[in-house]
Protein backbone atom coordinates (compact mmCIF):
# COMPACT_ATOMS: atom_id res chain seq x y z
CA UNK A 1 0.00 0.00 0.00
CA UNK A 2 1.55 3.47 -0.80
CA UNK A 3 1.45 6.13 2.27
CA UNK A 4 0.13 9.29 1.91
CA UNK A 5 2.21 12.12 1.90
CA UNK A 6 2.19 14.79 4.52
CA UNK A 7 3.38 18.69 4.88
CA UNK A 8 3.61 18.42 8.80
CA UNK A 9 3.29 21.71 10.21
CA UNK A 10 4.61 22.48 13.39
CA UNK A 11 3.49 25.33 16.19
CA UNK A 12 5.04 27.25 18.99
CA UNK A 13 4.28 26.43 22.71
CA UNK A 14 7.25 25.99 24.57
CA UNK A 15 7.15 22.55 25.70
CA UNK A 16 3.78 21.70 24.68
CA UNK A 17 6.06 20.89 21.53
CA UNK A 18 7.24 17.63 22.80
CA UNK A 19 2.94 16.64 21.92
CA UNK A 20 5.06 17.70 18.30
CA UNK A 21 7.00 14.09 18.80
CA UNK A 22 4.02 11.80 19.77
CA UNK A 23 2.50 12.97 16.60
CA UNK A 24 5.09 12.22 14.36
CA UNK A 25 5.27 8.83 15.90
CA UNK A 26 1.78 8.10 14.95
CA UNK A 27 2.00 9.70 11.55
CA UNK A 28 4.98 7.12 10.97
CA UNK A 29 3.34 3.94 12.44
CA UNK A 30 -0.08 4.10 10.34
CA UNK A 31 1.15 4.32 6.93
CA UNK A 32 2.01 8.53 6.29
CA UNK A 33 5.08 9.87 4.67
CA UNK A 34 6.10 13.24 5.93
CA UNK A 35 7.65 15.03 2.99
CA UNK A 36 7.51 18.50 4.25
CA UNK A 37 7.81 19.99 7.39
CA UNK A 38 7.48 23.99 8.82
CA UNK A 39 8.07 24.38 12.06
CA UNK A 40 7.74 27.65 14.22
CA UNK A 41 9.70 27.85 17.95
CA UNK A 42 9.26 24.18 19.20
CA UNK A 43 7.50 23.08 16.07
CA UNK A 44 10.77 24.22 14.14
CA UNK A 45 13.45 22.28 16.87
CA UNK A 46 11.40 18.91 16.82
CA UNK A 47 11.08 19.39 12.94
CA UNK A 48 14.63 20.03 12.21
CA UNK A 49 15.74 16.81 14.61
CA UNK A 50 13.46 14.56 12.60
CA UNK A 51 14.35 15.68 9.08
CA UNK A 52 17.95 15.18 10.27
CA UNK A 53 17.38 11.96 11.30
CA UNK A 54 17.89 12.65 14.43
CA UNK A 55 14.40 12.21 16.82
CA UNK A 56 15.40 9.28 18.46
CA UNK A 57 18.21 10.98 19.91
CA UNK A 58 16.51 13.80 20.59
CA UNK A 59 13.82 12.04 22.82
CA UNK A 60 16.42 9.90 24.40
CA UNK A 61 17.87 12.26 26.10
CA UNK A 62 14.29 14.65 27.16
CA UNK A 63 13.24 11.53 28.94
CA UNK A 64 16.61 10.96 30.33
CA UNK A 65 16.49 14.81 32.26
CA UNK A 66 15.34 16.28 35.47
CA UNK A 67 14.23 19.49 35.85
CA UNK A 68 17.97 20.05 37.48
CA UNK A 69 19.81 18.27 33.94
CA UNK A 70 17.21 21.48 32.64
CA UNK A 71 17.94 23.78 34.57
CA UNK A 72 22.05 23.66 34.57
CA UNK A 73 21.64 24.46 30.83
CA UNK A 74 20.10 27.93 31.19
CA UNK A 75 23.01 30.37 31.59
CA UNK A 76 22.22 33.59 33.29
CA UNK A 77 23.95 36.17 31.12
CA UNK A 78 21.85 37.28 28.02
CA UNK A 79 21.51 40.64 26.39
CA UNK A 80 18.45 41.10 25.31
CA UNK A 81 16.93 38.02 26.83
CA UNK A 82 17.07 36.18 30.35
CA UNK A 83 18.85 33.49 28.61
CA UNK A 84 22.28 33.25 26.39
CA UNK A 85 21.30 30.40 25.16
CA UNK A 86 24.71 29.10 24.63
CA UNK A 87 24.42 26.14 26.59
CA UNK A 88 21.49 24.94 25.40
CA UNK A 89 22.50 25.17 22.00
CA UNK A 90 25.97 23.65 22.81
CA UNK A 91 24.25 20.40 24.29
CA UNK A 92 21.61 20.12 20.84
CA UNK A 93 24.84 20.39 18.39
CA UNK A 94 25.90 17.57 20.23
CA UNK A 95 22.51 15.86 19.32
CA UNK A 96 22.21 17.01 16.57
CA UNK A 97 25.76 17.48 14.48
CA UNK A 98 26.99 19.60 11.90
CA UNK A 99 23.58 20.16 9.23
CA UNK A 100 22.66 22.00 6.51
CA UNK A 101 18.95 22.19 5.67
CA UNK A 102 19.83 21.99 2.20
CA UNK A 103 21.14 18.41 2.67
CA UNK A 104 17.64 16.71 4.45
CA UNK A 105 15.92 14.43 2.96
CA UNK A 106 12.86 16.44 2.62
CA UNK A 107 11.83 20.29 2.81
CA UNK A 108 12.36 22.09 6.25
CA UNK A 109 11.34 25.76 6.51
CA UNK A 110 12.14 27.14 10.13
CA UNK A 111 9.99 30.24 11.16
CA UNK A 112 11.43 33.43 13.10
CA UNK A 113 10.41 37.04 12.93
CA UNK A 114 12.87 39.72 12.04
CA UNK A 115 12.21 42.66 14.83
CA UNK A 116 14.49 45.13 12.95
CA UNK A 117 11.96 44.84 9.31
CA UNK A 118 9.19 43.04 11.60
CA UNK A 119 8.41 40.59 8.89
CA UNK A 120 8.22 37.09 9.47
CA UNK A 121 11.48 35.20 8.21
CA UNK A 122 11.46 32.05 5.99
CA UNK A 123 14.66 29.84 7.21
CA UNK A 124 15.64 27.23 4.39
CA UNK A 125 18.87 27.03 3.76
CA UNK A 126 22.35 26.84 5.76
CA UNK A 127 22.79 25.54 9.43
CA UNK A 128 19.82 23.65 10.86
CA UNK A 129 20.98 24.56 14.31
CA UNK A 130 21.48 28.37 13.31
CA UNK A 131 17.48 28.06 11.69
CA UNK A 132 16.16 26.02 14.88
CA UNK A 133 18.36 28.74 17.40
CA UNK A 134 16.57 31.43 15.27
CA UNK A 135 12.89 30.27 15.43
CA UNK A 136 13.34 29.32 19.45
CA UNK A 137 14.55 33.08 20.52
CA UNK A 138 11.33 33.23 22.99
CA UNK A 139 11.20 37.58 23.48
CA UNK A 140 12.29 38.43 27.22
CA UNK A 141 13.69 34.37 28.00
CA UNK A 142 16.31 34.13 25.12
CA UNK A 143 18.72 36.76 23.49
CA UNK A 144 17.38 37.21 19.97
CA UNK A 145 19.93 35.48 17.23
CA UNK A 146 21.65 37.79 15.20
CA UNK A 147 22.26 37.64 11.57
CA UNK A 148 25.28 37.82 9.51
CA UNK A 149 23.85 41.11 8.48
CA UNK A 150 23.10 42.47 11.92
CA UNK A 151 19.34 42.01 12.00
CA UNK A 152 17.60 40.19 15.39
CA UNK A 153 15.32 37.35 15.19
CA UNK A 154 13.25 36.07 17.69
CA UNK A 155 10.84 33.17 17.99
CA UNK A 156 8.05 32.83 14.99
CA UNK A 157 5.30 32.88 16.73
CA UNK A 158 5.49 36.43 17.75
CA UNK A 159 3.64 36.67 13.85
CA UNK A 160 2.84 33.42 12.79
CA UNK A 161 2.81 30.67 15.81
CA UNK A 162 1.00 27.64 13.10
CA UNK A 163 3.28 28.35 9.53
CA UNK A 164 1.29 26.92 7.10
CA UNK A 165 1.83 29.16 4.52
CA UNK A 166 5.40 27.90 3.71
CA UNK A 167 3.30 24.48 2.56
CA UNK A 168 0.86 25.79 0.17
CA UNK A 169 3.22 24.76 -2.76
CA UNK A 170 3.88 21.22 -1.73
CA UNK A 171 3.40 18.32 -3.73
CA UNK A 172 1.64 15.85 -1.06
CA UNK A 173 -1.56 14.47 -0.69
CA UNK A 174 -2.56 15.85 3.11
CA UNK A 175 -1.19 18.84 4.64
CA UNK A 176 -1.92 18.45 8.93
CA UNK A 177 -1.38 21.78 11.08
CA UNK A 178 -0.56 21.34 14.66
CA UNK A 179 -1.78 24.59 16.95
CA UNK A 180 -0.34 24.27 20.37
CA UNK A 181 -2.33 27.65 21.34
CA UNK A 182 -6.16 25.95 21.32
CA UNK A 183 -8.42 26.57 23.74
CA UNK A 184 -7.79 25.94 27.49
CA UNK A 185 -9.71 22.73 28.62
CA UNK A 186 -10.47 21.69 31.98
CA UNK A 187 -9.47 17.93 31.24
CA UNK A 188 -6.36 18.09 32.46
CA UNK A 189 -4.28 17.18 36.12
CA UNK A 190 -2.36 20.36 36.47
CA UNK A 191 -3.18 23.24 38.78
CA UNK A 192 -3.69 26.49 38.72
CA UNK A 193 -0.94 27.53 40.91
CA UNK A 194 1.30 24.68 38.65
CA UNK A 195 0.98 26.35 35.57
CA UNK A 196 1.54 29.77 36.77
CA UNK A 197 4.36 29.30 38.65
CA UNK A 198 7.12 31.20 37.27
CA UNK A 199 10.23 29.75 36.33
CA UNK A 200 12.44 31.59 38.46
CA UNK A 201 10.64 30.59 41.46
CA UNK A 202 11.25 26.88 40.19
CA UNK A 203 15.09 27.47 39.80
CA UNK A 204 15.34 28.93 43.34
CA UNK A 205 13.44 25.12 44.82
CA UNK A 206 16.91 23.85 42.92
CA UNK A 207 19.53 26.28 42.29
CA UNK A 208 19.47 27.96 46.08
CA UNK A 209 22.41 30.64 45.03
CA UNK A 210 20.15 32.09 42.21
CA UNK A 211 18.52 35.33 42.89
CA UNK A 212 16.73 37.33 41.00
CA UNK A 213 14.30 40.44 40.61
CA UNK A 214 11.01 40.37 41.61
CA UNK A 215 9.94 41.43 38.34
CA UNK A 216 10.83 37.86 37.18
CA UNK A 217 10.29 35.74 40.26
CA UNK A 218 6.79 36.99 41.62
CA UNK A 219 3.90 35.27 40.47
CA UNK A 220 2.28 38.56 39.03
CA UNK A 221 5.82 39.82 37.87
CA UNK A 222 6.86 40.89 34.64
CA UNK A 223 8.02 38.31 33.41
CA UNK A 224 5.07 36.27 34.09
CA UNK A 225 2.49 38.73 32.62
CA UNK A 226 4.28 39.11 29.94
CA UNK A 227 4.69 35.66 29.07
CA UNK A 228 1.06 34.83 29.62
CA UNK A 229 0.02 37.84 27.23
CA UNK A 230 2.90 36.23 24.33
CA UNK A 231 0.75 32.66 24.77
CA UNK A 232 -2.52 34.79 24.61
CA UNK A 233 -1.26 36.46 21.64
CA UNK A 234 -0.16 33.29 19.60
CA UNK A 235 -3.12 31.46 20.72
CA UNK A 236 -5.71 34.67 18.77
CA UNK A 237 -3.20 35.19 15.75
CA UNK A 238 -3.49 31.04 15.60
CA UNK A 239 -7.27 30.94 15.30
CA UNK A 240 -6.78 33.90 12.82
CA UNK A 241 -4.18 32.39 10.43
CA UNK A 242 -5.87 28.63 10.08
CA UNK A 243 -9.08 30.21 9.57
CA UNK A 244 -8.09 32.33 6.67
CA UNK A 245 -6.04 29.54 5.53
CA UNK A 246 -7.29 25.91 6.87
CA UNK A 247 -5.47 22.63 6.83
CA UNK A 248 -6.64 19.64 5.65
CA UNK A 249 -6.39 18.12 8.95
CA UNK A 250 -6.47 20.26 12.30
CA UNK A 251 -4.65 18.90 15.63
CA UNK A 252 -5.38 21.59 18.19
CA UNK A 253 -3.75 21.37 21.88
CA UNK A 254 -4.64 23.18 24.80
CA UNK A 255 -2.69 25.80 25.82
CA UNK A 256 -2.93 24.59 29.41
CA UNK A 257 -1.58 21.50 28.82
CA UNK A 258 1.79 22.36 30.52
CA UNK A 259 3.90 24.97 31.82
CA UNK A 260 5.55 26.43 28.93
CA UNK A 261 9.00 25.10 30.29
CA UNK A 262 7.63 21.48 31.81
CA UNK A 263 10.01 20.05 29.23
CA UNK A 264 10.41 17.28 32.60
CA UNK A 265 7.26 15.96 31.21
CA UNK A 266 8.95 14.75 28.01
CA UNK A 267 7.09 11.05 28.60
CA UNK A 268 3.20 12.63 29.21
CA UNK A 269 3.85 14.91 26.61
CA UNK A 270 4.93 12.62 23.77
CA UNK A 271 2.50 10.09 24.67
CA UNK A 272 -0.60 12.31 24.88
CA UNK A 273 0.35 13.38 21.55
CA UNK A 274 0.29 10.06 20.10
CA UNK A 275 -2.90 9.28 21.71
CA UNK A 276 -4.25 12.75 20.24
CA UNK A 277 -3.99 10.77 16.93
CA UNK A 278 -5.24 7.54 17.80
CA UNK A 279 -8.46 9.49 18.97
CA UNK A 280 -9.36 11.02 15.66
CA UNK A 281 -11.94 10.17 13.10
CA UNK A 282 -9.44 12.06 10.32
CA UNK A 283 -6.22 10.11 10.79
Amino acid sequence: MNKKTVSLVLGSGGARGLVHIGIIRYLEEHNYKIKSISGCSMGALVGGFYAAGKLDDYEKWLKGVDVIDMLKLLDFKGSGGLVSGEKLMSKLSELLGDVNIEDLEMKFTAVATNIDTEKEVWINSGSLLNAVRASISLPMFFTPFITSSGNRLVDGGVLNPVPIAPSFHDDTDITISVNLGGEPSSLFPITKEERNKPLSKKIQEYMKNISLPDSISKEDGMYVIANKSFETMQGALARMKLSAYPSDVEINVARNLCGTFEFNKASQLIEYGYNLCKNRDDL
